[in-house]
């Protein structure tokens, strides 16, 4: 398969802008008018959420969203926007690692350039409850990963694979556990390891200097600022589903003073219908 020449230059690009101490700064987006907001405000990428994404089309977060589904919605937000998409995929929306191949075969037909694959389990996933903990056993997550990187190359595309460790977002291991993952999934063939559910300076710095490869951190409220994650060796910071929620807090809010107070103010600020009109007319 010879991958869209375009697709292959988004993606190179989208590659070599993990550069430690000059993150690359994704503000997450959920659907093709957050996504083209995110462009707009001068993202050189989008990152989807899936916890976002999933809250758009009406399921929970975690596994319970099907590829077609997520993968479609992935779409709409590619043929959104000019810049390059990277997809977070949960855990591939499939049970094993041929499983992992064919989404990642669905992900560059719908045109994203990354993924991330995350190695948490889920009550919907077969394993739950096995005895093996909240994480995937390192040897099943490698294969997982090496399928994904052997499918993005028989495509033929330089797909960036974030390998998603959540030891801390988890409580089920440090930094030494986190370490040992990270290894491993770099050799399976990920191009990043993405740690959420840390942003302390002292953890950040040992994961960047312990870790052969670019660092993802997921930022929010309370987090150092991105110079201070760059100054620490981060290559790469996001989100999450944290604009998504803040977003979903302003319908709440507004439904809440509407049905209450009958009042209006929730609503002040709002983008202007002829701004956000005219973003969307101008897409892609």
């Amino acid at each position: 398969m010879t991958p869209n020449h375009t697709l292959h230059n988004q993606a190179l690009a989208f590659r070599s802008r993990h550069v430690p101490g000059h993150p690359l700064v994704l503000p997450n987006a959920w659907d093709a008018t957050s996504a083209r907001i995110v462009e707009d405000a001068g993202a050189a990428a989008v990152a989807t959420t899936s916890a976002g994404l999933a809250w758009a089309l009406g399921a929970a977060d975690g596994d319970r969203l099907g590829r077609d589904r997520a993968l479609g919605a992935v779409a709409r937000i590619v043929d959104a926007v000019r810049v390059p998409v990277t997809a977070d995929i949960e855990s591939g929306y499939a049970r094993d690692s041929a499983g992992v191949g064919d989404t990642i075969r669905a992900v560059i037909a719908a045109g994203a350039v990354g993924v991330n694959i995350e190695d948490a389990l889920y009550e919907g996933d077969a394993l739950y409850g096995s005895g093996e903990g909240p994480l995937r056993p390192v040897a099943e997550q490698a294969e997982r990963l090496a399928a994904a990187r052997q499918a993005a190359d028989e495509a033929g595309a330089p797909l960036f694979v974030n390998a998603r460790i959540d030891t801390f977002l988890s409580g089920a291991g440090g930094v030494d556990h986190t370490l040992e993952r990270a290894a491993a999934f770099l050799a399976a063939g990920a191009d990043g390891v993405f740690v959420p559910g840390v942003v302390d300076p002292v953890t950040v710095k040992a994961l960047a200097e312990g870790i052969d490869g670019p660092l993802n951190v997921m930022a929010g409220p309370g987090a150092p600022p991105v110079a201070e994650l760059a100054a620490l060796g981060v290559a790469r910071v996001s989100v999450g589903s944290g604009i998504a929620q803040a977003a979903h807090a302003v319908v709440r809010r507004a439904a809440r003073e509407l049905l209450g107070a009958g009042t209006y103010e929730s609503l002040t600020g709002g983008l202007d219908y002829g701004e956000l009109n005219a973003l969307l007319g101008s897409g892609r």
